[in-house]
């Protein structure tokens, strides 16, 4: 990873996305080079020297205060995402390799986790920054079944997304989970420079994925905290569910998701055929044949 490349890229995309007429300022001319705002025009917003915002966005941050990482945020119209990202790309490049280097992320569950997720009646896993899906309540299997299934070793959410075929059938709104995806671990390599593990999925996902590259070199971020997945369920067909996601404060980079429908809804009702399906092979044929009759 290349930190103050990271920098540089990062803002020069923010830069090129905003307008002058959307930064309140008044456009000279139509003849622009720059597709965006001009570095004199950030610095100015931002209120510091276009001199020192030239360096700053050519990935020479050393020295740069919080009120002037501020200053650049404000300028870009950061969001909480991608503020949180310039400044973690910051912190990296004026650090040495030991200050930056985080507790390394567990990748495996404490059982009192897991015993937490055996009691939630709801879909719910717990994944880590990279996009590992590392433990499962039975019906949170049961609704990923085909990214645990995926014969890629340990589930991953990214790999599934852009290397396993039945990616698209799985995830109708396809084009938004995968750029939410790359999103994610963009956000992760900027905490995390240095974890070899994440660099090598990126390696990998770079190599063998064009739609990953695009969405790569976009170097969007995001936040995953609360919203609404759209699945196509082998099973029991499409659900619309809402999710919350949960920080582990005691396990580094590990999170919960959990999955709920609205009562009575269709989504529902197939929450509680799956839930009968993942129960026992005994009941699969049973769920099929209900599955149909709702087709």
């Amino acid at each position: 990873m290349d930190p103050a490349g990271d920098i540089r890229e990062f803002l020069t995309s923010r830069r090129a996305k905003i307008t002058p007429d959307e930064a309140g300022l008044l456009a000279f001319g139509t003849n622009r080079r720059v597709k965006g705002l001009r570095r004199e025009e950030v610095a100015m917003l931002a209120g510091i020297s276009a001199e020192y915002y030239t360096r700053f966005e050519r990935g020479n941050a050393s020295g740069a205060s919080d009120e002037v990482i501020e200053g650049v945020a404000r300028a870009l119209q950061l969001d909480d995402a991608e503020r949180t990202h310039l400044f973690d790309l910051v912190r990296t490049a004026n650090a040495s390799f030991r200050t930056t280097r985080r507790r390394p992320t567990q990748e495996r569950v404490r059982p009192v986790i897991q015993r937490i997720l055996d009691s939630i009646s709801a879909p719910a896993y717990v994944r880590n920054g990279r996009l590992d899906l590392l433990a499962a309540n039975p019906l949170g299997r049961a609704l990923y079944a085909p990214v645990f299934e995926s014969p890629s070793g340990l589930p991953n959410m990214a790999r599934f997304i852009f290397l396993d075929e039945s990616a698209t059938d799985f995830f109708p709104d396809w084009e938004k989970i995968a750029s939410d995806a790359v999103a994610i671990l963009r956000a992760e390599v900027g905490r995390d420079p240095y974890d070899k593990t994440l660099s090598n999925l990126v390696g990998e996902l770079s190599t063998r994925s064009h739609e990953f590259r695009v969405r790569w070199a976009a170097h969007n971020v995001k936040f995953h905290r609360t919203g609404t997945k759209v699945l196509h369920h082998p099973v029991v067909g499409d659900l619309t569910l809402d999710y919350e996601a949960m920080e582990l404060p005691g396990d580094s980079g590990q999170r919960i998701l959990v999955y709920s429908a609205e009562p009575r809804s269709p989504a529902q009702q197939a929450l509680d055929l799956l839930a009968s399906w993942a129960s026992g092979p005994t009941n699969e044929r049973a769920v099929e044949s209900a599955a149909e009759s709702r087709e």
